[in-house]
């Protein structure tokens, strides 16, 4: 069965979930407002040029889930999913994974952004698979902290090589759709490669490798 995977913001989102969930922090009054919304940007303007040290936007970003109940966290993303994610959800993205679904390709998620956030989005495309960064655990609670491998630029090969073997299967007729840069180790890998809405390194890179560009907005 071949294989299906998409990125997760920009991509099946019409918006960066990982940067919108800091937005929405400041909005509750659950971070220091305006130091944590100059933090949050500058380190969305280095992963759009493909300078973000990862470990760093880690420890910023994983803070605040460590200052909370996992009860109250998750009814805080259940807010955030209503109020910021659903809109951000297409019906050309929706069609997409119906289409892959349709053809019994097995569908996979991969996402720079935290499990935390990315879960129950990837759960409202009703897509099983996902390997997203993992922020640490520790008796029950969550630190500041990456677990593992982060699902970022070449860490995207490396979790899926792990994944692949685990589950017993290849990249043989692949598809990857992403609107980054930022993968394109992963996408020089996969059989097809999808640059959707793509940013504007991306773009020009996928123009010279005849790699197909589409849009899931509107």
């Amino acid at each position: 069965m071949a294989l299906a995977i998409f990125d997760l913001d920009h991509t099946l989102l019409s918006g960066d979930s990982d940067h919108r969930w800091g937005d929405f922090l400041v909005k509750k009054n659950l971070v220091d407002g305006e130091l944590y919304k100059r933090t949050n940007d500058k380190f969305y303007d280095q992963y759009k040029q493909g300078t973000l040290d990862i470990y760093k936007f880690a420890e910023f970003s994983f803070q605040p889930l460590t200052e909370h109940s996992t009860e109250k966290l998750a009814e805080l993303h259940a807010e955030f999913m209503e109020a910021v994610i659903l809109p951000m959800i297409g019906d050309k993205a929706k069609s997409l994974v119906d289409h892959h679904r349709q053809q019994d390709h097995v569908l996979l998620v991969m996402t720079a952004t935290n499990s935390f956030v990315a879960r129950p989005i990837v759960d409202a495309f009703g897509i099983k698979n996902m390997l997203a960064t993992e922020p640490k655990i520790v008796k029950g609670k969550y630190v500041n902290a990456i677990e593992g491998t982060p699902c970022f630029q070449e860490g995207k090969v490396t979790r899926l090589q792990e994944w692949l073997k685990k589950e017993n299967l290849n990249l043989d007729g692949s598809y990857f759709y992403s609107d980054s840069h930022n993968d394109c180790p992963l996408m020089e890998k996969v059989t097809n490669a999808i640059a959707v809405d793509p940013d504007e390194q991306l773009e020009k890179i996928a123009k010279q490798k005849g790699w197909k560009i589409i849009s899931l907005l509107g």
